[in-house]
């Protein structure tokens, strides 16, 4: 073992195991060997390790920052998880989720014409001094957002607009091979409603048949009805234009830096911490069995076996993500102290 092997060691020997600062609900902790994660020995552990590397500086706690700073001297990938690294299972008794999402790509263009008619908008400023502003219908059906210069840019389909609303973040191609990049800036604050679940309540489409291609062709042969299916949902997100991550890098997640196809996982922050490792098995369609790192959220992300995998950019990704509706498990590693601290302090 190396001086800094060792030096890590006493560093995340030395870590307090703070009090529980409420009491434990029904959640589970398990802590389980690396032999008892499926086809961990065939994965590509230097792909995980480089995605690591790119957050965890962000991360909090000395056990966290140490391993970090390991992570960054290029340790053997495999060895490095686990040596200071125990998965750790957490279960509330539900069974897990899995489903993905992708960075949208849309047509658009910086001064609206016949093609490029639906704005894409920042948020204003009485939407962000308020709790809950307009609905989705009152900001699209009037003129509150008119001559007033909020328009990001311009795309040329409203469904398009509406999905790249649901993923938070996106791409806009414009006339001359441009790109330009918005994220998420914020929202009306109305609770998101599902379209997909509305047309299964309507008996138009069985629940799994309800993919989001199908929805869009469903909008598109029935604009009327469609326009009207898309003010179901009253939520409206808001945009920024982010000019500081190159077209080539993966969007901003939750972390404020780039995620990375295939191996950035949104999970729910209460029971997984942003920036840890999580190891996916993914049963169902096209199995999945990866090391992944936990870099972004989302609003439908809620409990402790529910995570949604990054699939990349563009149209093809976005297929792929939108097939992913599967079982499985996911397990957490943990730096080992604070791995042991949660069986019996959930709040670690």
């Amino acid at each position: 073992m190396t001086g800094a092997l060792r030096a890590i060691l006493i560093v995340l020997a030395l870590v307090a195991v703070a009090p529980a600062s409420a009491e434990a609900t029904d959640i589970r902790h398990e802590v389980v060997d690396f032999s008892e994660l499926a086809r961990w020995p065939a994965d590509d552990h230097a792909a995980a390790l480089a995605v690591f590397v790119e957050t965890c500086p962000d991360m909090t706690g000395p056990d966290w920052q140490s391993l970090c700073a390991l992570a960054q001297t290029g340790p053997e990938p495999r060895t490095f998880f686990e040596l200071f690294f125990r998965p750790v299972l957490i279960t509330d008794g539900g069974s897990a989720l899995f489903t993905g999402y992708f960075e949208p790509e849309l047509n658009g263009a910086l001064r609206p014409d016949a093609r490029y008619r639906y704005p894409v908008y920042r948020m204003p400023p009485e939407a962000r001094r308020a709790s809950v502003w307009l609905s989705r219908r009152e900001i699209l059906a009037s003129d509150v957002m008119t001559g007033r210069g909020l328009e990001i840019a311009w795309v040329d389909d409203p469904v398009e607009l509406f999905f790249l609303q649901i993923q938070g973040s996106g791409r806009i191609r414009l006339p001359d091979g441009r790109v330009i990049r918005v994220g998420y800036a914020g929202s009306n604050g109305h609770s998101y409603r599902s379209i997909g679940v509305e047309l299964v309540r309507r008996g138009i489409y069985e629940a799994h048949q309800a993919s989001a291609q199908v929805i869009k062709n469903w909008v598109r042969r029935n604009p009327a009805e469609g326009e009207e299916l898309l003010y179901h949902n009253p939520s409206y997100v808001f945009f920024r234009r982010i000019d500081a991550v190159p077209p080539e890098r993966g969007p901003l997640g939750a972390m404020n830096r780039s995620v990375t196809a295939g191996r950035t996982v949104a999970v729910d922050p209460a029971h997984v911490p942003l920036g840890a490792p999580v190891w996916i098995e993914k049963e169902g369609y096209a199995p999945i069995h990866r090391l992944m790192i936990a870099q972004d959220t989302g609003s439908a992300i809620k409990g402790p076996q529910r995570a949604d995998i990054f699939f990349g950019t563009g149209e093809a990704a976005g297929r792929r993500a939108g097939r992913l509706r599967d079982p499985g498990r996911m397990l957490v590693l943990m730096p080992i102290q604070r791995a042991y601290a949660m069986l019996t302090d959930p709040f670690q």
